[in-house]
């Protein structure tokens, strides 16, 4: 058996045959197996995007109302212990490597994938923890995915676009119903797309779940300098803006903050929780904009719907003579869309490969964006970090450098950064 987490995560992406395995019928046997029965409400969230987002603006609000809460989501950007959180704080290597020697030990026979036996795990930690809330985030789709093992007692979906199209469906209201499959008979549904597929409302209904969408049930207005949000159980005045930038965030926090308002019978919070959990919140890679001169932006955003999302925060932003984007995508994505999206706002391309069995090479990226007809110039550099070097040498103080396209590549400009000394 594995000793260190570094050797238990070699093992793990070697068990199963297949990285992504849909269906609960395995996992569900190692569940029962395990005894994993939470005995503290869970809350689900699943989305296109915004997701992981959602799950930390409730984690931040359970914090400062003084709940035990765990937080289990993906992927990570720089190490595996930020997946699986209690009290804000990532679980360390001894106690992962604990669920998962339980896992192991439980599972017999079954072969779990990657995310199936990090799913367990996470669950099995969280009641080592006596955690009073779980918040579990899907990894793809909904229906099939693993967290969905677990019976919520909310159940929310942020967004519904084109990504995963090969598991989900080819169009909105495929996917809105795989992803409405997180939803329960006779407890909370959430959804946070302005305009929902009919395949996901008319699921809600054929269930029996109580849904509430954002614009008709539960919303949010800006003002200049804060922001409000009412819902069907009332309002909450002079909100100040989130931790979190990008106007997009205010979504995110509406649906946390419909969340929250369905489940306060269980775990009630107040007004100042909820502000000082806005205030606090932190989730790195979501239009994080670092101190400092020039500009520079991480962005996790990896397809269409989260670039659309990255484009208009940029043009929020003020004007910048010059803006180098630090690009670069996996295979399956689509890039021509995404460069459709960001491409008024983009003067230099630093485009490198990703080393990964999905990554392309930089000439490759460098190739789409040209068949894509993007207006800015296309640099091609040897890896991210290179191209991160190269765009901060290139970049005057009044400019803007945008790192985006995939969690690889933000977090290999993480590490950059880092050795840069920033």
């Amino acid at each position: 058996m594995p000793t260190t987490l570094a050797e238990w995560l070699v093992y793990l992406e070697a068990l199963h045959p297949s990285t992504i395995d849909m269906g609960l019928e395995r996992i569900a046997r190692v569940r029962d197996r395990m005894g994993l029965v939470p005995v503290f409400p869970v809350i689900t969230v699943a989305g296109t995007n915004g997701k992981g987002s959602v799950c930390a603006f409730l984690g931040a609000v359970f914090h400062a109302a003084g709940y035990r809460a765990g937080v289990y989501t993906s992927p990570h950007l720089l190490r595996y212990n930020e997946r699986v959180r209690v009290d804000l704080d990532q679980a360390d290597d001894a106690a992962l490597c604990r669920a998962f020697a339980a896992v192991e030990q439980a599972r017999g026979d079954v072969s779990l994938t990657y995310f199936e036996f990090g799913t367990l795990a996470a669950m099995w930690h969280f009641q080592q923890c006596g955690v009073d809330v779980a918040i579990l985030e899907v990894g793809l789709g909904g229906r099939l995915d693993a967290v969905n093992v677990f019976e919520p007692d909310c159940a929310a979906v942020v967004t519904v676009d084109l990504d995963h199209q090969e598991y989900l469906g080819n169009d909105r209201e495929a996917i809105g119903r795989e992803k409405a499959g997180i939803f329960r008979a006779g407890k909370p549904a959430i959804c946070g797309d302005a305009l929902p597929p009919a395949s996901l409302l008319t699921y809600a209904e054929t269930i029996g779940a109580p849904l509430l969408c954002i614009g008709r049930d539960f919303g949010f207005q800006r003002q200049e300098l804060q922001w409000s949000f009412w819902g069907p159980h009332g309002k909450h005045l002079s909100l100040p803006f989130p931790g979190l930038r990008g106007g997009y965030q205010l979504n995110n926090a509406s649906v946390a903050l419909a969340i929250l308002a369905e489940m306060r019978s269980r775990l009630p919070v107040s007004v100042g929780d909820i502000k000082r959990g806005l205030l606090e919140v932190d989730w790195p890679g979501r239009f994080q904009v670092l101190p400092g001169r020039p500009t520079t932006i991480f962005d996790v955003g990896h397809n269409p719907h989260a670039a659309r999302a990255l484009a208009g925060s940029l043009k929020t932003m003020g004007y910048h003579p010059q803006t180098y984007a630090v690009f670069s995508m996996l295979r399956d994505k689509d890039l021509a869309e995404v460069a459709a999206a960001v491409n008024d706002q983009i003067d230099v391309w630093l485009v490198a490969g990703l080393d990964l069995p999905r990554g392309m090479s930089g000439e490759e990226v460098a190739a789409q964006l040209a068949a894509a007809n993007t207006r800015g110039k296309v640099l091609v550099y040897t890896d991210i970090a290179e191209a991160y070097s190269a765009a901060c040498d290139k970049a005057a103080e009044n400019d803007r450098i945008v790192v985006f396209g995939s969690f690889h590549t933000v977090a290999e400009a993480i590490a950059a950064r880092r050795i840069r000394g920033h």
